[in-house]
């Protein structure tokens, strides 16, 4: 079953979520719940990984939100975070304009502008044209495939093997 088959509704609410292996419910989510439920499926739980690393490391991380310690329900679920942890744990790969530099795996941050970052995926999957891979994400449309890789401006590119 892949990341698109299931039915998920944009839902940016905080979820008190189980620890670890916590999801909010399977049809809500948000652009970073794309991630961790695709890492899930390797095996690799970001929710604990995200958390146990920045509870060692919390002067490392984004104080965006005010938090003054980590919270398991909600700190991997914010693309400022993961962009921390994936630079921390995983390979920061160049920010470019060639599409073939962008391969599936890939996680992909974007700038929308006004403050807002969002996260996909790169997937094994061509453009109509085949001129580049697909992404997997979710910006309110639910968890769709879409040809998004140069709509808005890239300011992280990372590799993750966990």
């Amino acid at each position: 079953m892949t990341l698109t088959s299931h039915r998920v509704k944009y839902d940016p609410k905080y979820f008190a979520i189980a620890y670890p292996n916590g999801d909010p419910p399977a049809d809500k989510g948000v652009c970073t719940d794309v991630v961790i439920r695709a890492y899930r499926k390797l095996g690799i739980d970001l929710q604990k990984q995200v958390h146990e690393d920045m509870h060692k490391n919390f002067s490392s991380y984004p104080k965006n939100w005010g938090m003054k310690s980590t919270d398991k329900n909600i700190d991997h679920r914010r693309v400022l975070n993961l962009m921390r942890f994936f630079s921390r744990h995983g390979t920061i790969l160049p920010l470019s304009q060639t599409a073939s530099d962008y391969k599936p795996g890939d996680i992909v941050c974007w700038n929308l502008r006004g403050g807002i970052t969002h996260i996909g995926i790169v997937v094994n999957r061509k453009t109509v044209g085949g001129t580049r891979n697909l992404i997997v994400h979710n910006i309110g449309g639910g968890q769709v495939l879409a040809d998004c890789l140069f709509t808005y401006k890239i300011i992280g590119h990372y590799r993750y093997e966990g």
